[in-house]
């Protein structure tokens, strides 16, 4: 599991034209990417990894200020660049694998109490964000 974590002032997720997902405040926007290995056994840690960390000002977590997060599904992630100039996905996990793997860190963050946003699995999203910093940080369990 990869995460591209990027501290925002606000972000937001269209498809359609239809906002799907919005934070309206400092908080963190979250890439994240699933791989053919992955299990559930790694989602617990990647929810508390990025419901902690601590990345906000003042050095503050999601969870220690109740900052919202914006989870967005990124297969892209997993594009292996080494050779030629097309990306090969052949890490990243096919859909019917990661889609439930997203949702369960989703879920995961929730049931920590966590403000969650998300995109929509497999739609063509436009992404909006205001970067804080940037700062910007990759995530790996």
């Amino acid at each position: 599991m990869r995460a591209v974590v990027t501290r925002v002032t606000e972000a937001r997720v269209t498809v359609d034209d239809e906002v799907v997902g919005e934070i309206a405040e400092q908080g963190l926007l979250v890439l994240l990417g699933i791989s053919a290995a992955d299990t559930d056994e790694q989602v617990p840690r990647m929810a508390r990894k990025l419901h902690e960390l601590r990345l906000l000002r003042d050095e503050e977590s999601c969870a220690s200020v109740n900052a919202p997060l914006l989870v967005v599904s990124q297969f892209t992630l997993y594009g292996d660049t080494r050779k030629g100039r097309r990306p090969s996905w052949t890490a990243a996990a096919r859909p019917e694998h990661a889609e439930p793997l997203i949702d369960a860190v989703v879920t995961e963050l929730r049931t920590r109490g966590a403000t969650v946003e998300t995109g929509r699995f497999g739609a063509m999203m436009r992404l909006h964000s205001v970067n804080d910093g940037p700062f910007t940080v990759l995530v790996e369990v």
